[in-house]
């Protein structure tokens, strides 16, 4: 499973990074996640507000932060 975090560096786009790592780590998911800083590949995904969720291609969220339990659906399905 491929997770990326798309930000620019803001508190909020940190805050996303550690509530996904923390998800991941407590389900014990196999993820590799990586964060997208560059405005230009954020964009590409049709994102122009962050934070941004992206798990596998598919853009989960973008402009707010999702919830744990939000996180927890995406990563299992």
């Amino acid at each position: 499973m491929k997770v990326e975090i798309l930000g620019t560096g803001c508190a909020k786009c940190q805050k996303l990074e550690e509530l996904v790592n923390d998800v991941i780590k407590a389900s014990g998911v196999q993820a590799e996640v990586s964060k997208v800083k560059d405005i230009k590949k954020i964009m590409t995904y049709g994102v122009m507000t962050t934070p941004g969720l992206v798990v596998d291609g598919q853009v989960k969220i973008a402009g707010k932060m999702p919830t744990a339990e939000q996180v927890k659906s995406w990563i299992k399905s």
